[in-house]
């Protein structure tokens, strides 16, 4: 069950971030929303566990793969904005 839950929540955080941050150069369907969240979950929860939020073994909470999914969907936009220069 813990795959699909991810899996749940990582489409969810990918939804809400292409929500708060639009842009033409995001990824678009149903896998690349996916994915889009459960990569800013995956970044939320490295990024806190270095920084000491979490400890080994926990996971980012839902706010925390959102904001992952956010600095993932910025950083697609760069790399996207430099491939068309």
């Amino acid at each position: 069950m813990g795959i699909i839950w991810t899996i749940i929540i990582g489409f969810v955080a990918g939804v809400v971030a292409k929500f708060i941050m639009p842009g033409p150069n995001e990824p678009s369907g149903f896998i690349m929303t996916t994915i889009l969240g459960i990569v800013g979950a995956v970044v939320a929860t490295f990024l806190g566990q270095a920084v000491g939020w979490y400890n080994a073994g926990e996971g980012a909470g839902f706010i925390g793969a959102i904001v992952g999914a956010i600095i993932v969907l910025f950083v697609w936009g760069l790399i996207q904005k430099n491939k068309a220069a």
